[in-house]
């Protein structure tokens, strides 16, 4: 792998992975545009590591609070927002970690990995995001989720392993149509990235055990290292403007990056 691989593919991991643009079609189309190699489970693993350090040290003290609120909440009947918050968290990432898993097993993730697929994707859940931002009335906070609040998102957040979708823009999408108000909505789906990712890196590291060719560990590090920084800045900066900016620009970012696509092929690019 070259630097220029490496670093495009780093970076580009890193600011969108929690921007509501999807961060797995951009992984995908690079490689095709540029002609590059694919960049292999141990790259995507290291980079999803980067990004979940980021999430973590970002939200450190919420997720310290989770956690303990988490374990109480088993062991003492702990039953406040923390421990709903916690748990309702747990019931989201269940949909996408079922699914995930039955089409791993079954039909794999190659049939999804298509451009006119991302393309339309892309294009299709930009569009009603940008609907339903602009309708909901953002009117309720966190402590207003019930159980079954937090499996309609996840269940959002399922949608996205079409790449093209986003994680993180349907499961913001699922919150907004449940009327939060969009920085909290954007919380919550930061924090379901946590387990995904989570599940998502254990997984990898099962292929990589299994793999007979030997990794660069220290360009993964430098991957992780790439996408961890980016990350951090794009957490950062989504959360401090959100609630003005809303969704727009994000919409239309889409709408453009799908109708480029489809265009490329419509030329024989793809």
């Amino acid at each position: 792998m070259g630097w220029a691989q490496l670093l495009s593919l780093s970076i580009i991991q890193g600011l969108t992975e929690f921007l509501p643009i999807s961060s797995s079609a951009h992984e995908i189309l690079l490689p095709y545009a540029f002609g590059w190699p694919h960049q292999g489970v141990g790259f995507d693993m290291a980079t999803n590591l980067g990004t979940l350090a980021a999430v973590l040290i970002y939200f450190r003290r919420d997720v310290a609070h989770m956690l303990l609120a988490g374990w109480q909440a088993v062991f003492s009947g702990r039953r406040d927002l923390e421990a709903r918050l916690a748990w309702g968290i747990v019931l989201a990432s269940l949909p996408v970690l079922i699914i995930g898993f039955v089409i791993g097993v079954t039909v794999g993730e190659k049939v999804l990995r298509l451009p006119w697929l991302i393309a339309v994707a892309s294009i299709v859940f930009g569009l009603l995001l940008g609907v339903i931002d602009r309708r909901a009335p953002g009117d309720l906070g966190i402590e207003s989720l019930r159980a079954r609040d937090y499996l309609v998102i996840g269940l959002a957040q399922a949608v996205a392993l079409i790449p093209g979708s986003s994680r993180s823009g349907m499961s913001m999408l699922g919150g907004r149509a449940l009327r939060l108000d969009r920085r909290t909505a954007a919380r919550v789906a930061f924090f379901m990235a946590i387990p995904v990712t989570a599940a998502a890196i254990a997984f990898e590291l099962l292929k990589i055990s299994q793999a007979t060719h030997h990794y660069a560990w220290s360009t993964l590090g430098l991957a992780a290292l790439f996408s961890w920084i980016t990350a951090m800045l794009a957490i950062d900066v989504f959360m401090r403007l959100i609630q003005a900016v809303g969704m727009m620009p994000f919409v239309i970012y889409r709408v453009l990056l799908g109708a480029v696509i489809l265009s490329v092929m419509a030329f024989g690019g793809w």
